[in-house]
């Protein structure tokens, strides 16, 4: 996957995210900040993903809580490298 779709998703997570009441405890308390609640799509050239299914692949890759959005962006880009997705 190139850098360009990494920095797209970055800067995507880093918007939908960034109003969140830090600290979060927990990937419920990420969802009133998403536009569109958990139907909330991240997606850059083939990548298409739900606020949903991130939290479903991805609960076990997070290390809550977060107190900033930047290390919560950067736990969620590992842990789509880590399961193969981007």
């Amino acid at each position: 996957m190139s850098d360009d779709v990494e920095a797209d998703l970055r800067e995507q997570f880093t918007d939908a995210f960034s109003g969140a009441d830090f600290p979060v405890s927990s990937q419920m308390d990420l969802v009133p900040a998403l536009p569109q609640g958990p139907g909330t799509k991240f997606e850059s050239g083939d990548f298409s993903v739900t606020a949903m299914e991130l939290a479903a692949k991805l609960g076990s890759s997070q290390d809550f809580p977060y107190d900033d959005v930047e290390s919560l962006v950067d736990d969620v880009i590992e842990g789509l490298k880590d399961n193969g997705m981007i």
